[in-house]
């Protein structure tokens, strides 16, 4: 399917690895121009090399810390008008909430609720003028069900949700979305490093774990990325121009729910 968005520039926020480089990717394949974004310029700057590579497509990157202001300046220094912007970052690591001080729970919130909001009020206007844009937050399935342990994520992301619902209407009519990408278990870096503090406790193996955990998923296996990064580019087409303020669950069934 041609996504009608070759030409078009996009930003893809932790970008690196995981589930941000696969959107990146096929934002790429789908002929847009990409700046990404990481913490690990070495290995930014590699990834972007091998994105360009495999599509053609210009790849920009921009190291650094997505939630810091330097950062976002840099990122619209490489892409002064976005059409599209995804919005991803890293979360806070599993703990239980008793052990959270007000600083962690701050930068929990900062992360992936107040980074996404910021970087959508320096887009949204000049979009809106153009008639087109496209917003994509990368969130959690935890917005719709919890998971112990990731509170923090869970109650900064949800916010995110809320936030984006009303903002997304005003706007509908200029040619902008903005929508949520709700990922469950994709076999990413970050899921594998969940496995081993859960073997630790069960006193079982990682793949004994990884096996486990499969088991729940009605799909019987963990998400490739490349399946999120190709819902995203969806997403970010012309032929999602009708969609907007929806949260899209790729779990594999896991949420046993109808709504």
């Amino acid at each position: 399917m041609d996504l009608g968005i070759a030409g078009k520039r996009a930003i893809v926020c932790a970008s690196s690895r995981g589930l941000g480089r696969a959107c990146a990717e096929a934002l790429a394949e789908a002929g847009c121009e990409v700046v990404i974004n990481g913490v690990d310029r070495e290995r930014l700057e590699r990834v972007a090399g091998e994105i360009a590579q495999a599509t053609g497509a210009t790849v920009v990157p921009v190291a650094g810390d997505v939630s810091l202001p330097e950062t976002q300046a840099a990122l619209l220094a490489a892409c002064a008008d976005p059409d599209i912007l995804v919005n991803n970052n890293g979360g806070p690591p599993l703990k239980d909430f008793r052990e959270l001080d007000r600083e962690a729970m701050l930068k929990g919130t900062v992360m992936n609720m107040v980074t996404p909001i910021e970087l959508i009020q320096k887009v949204i206007d000049p979009m809106a003028e153009r008639g087109f844009g496209r917003i994509v937050n990368i969130t959690s399935s935890s917005v719709l069900a919890p998971i112990p342990g990731l509170d923090l994520s869970s109650g900064a992301r949800a916010g995110l949700t809320a936030f984006v619902s009303g903002v997304a209407r005003k706007v509908a009519d200029r040619g902008v979305t903005i929508n949520n990408l709700l990922p469950g278990m994709f076999d990413t870096d970050r899921l594998r490093s969940t496995h081993g503090p859960r073997a630790t406790a069960a006193g079982k193996s990682v793949d004994e774990i990884a096996a486990q955990r499969m088991a729940t998923i009605p799909a019987g296996r963990f998400g490739d990325p490349a399946e999120f990064g190709q819902t995203c580019a969806f997403l970010c087409s012309v032929h999602a121009g009708y969609m907007t303020g929806r949260n899209i669950l790729l779990d594999g069934g896991y949420f046993d729910g109808t709504w």
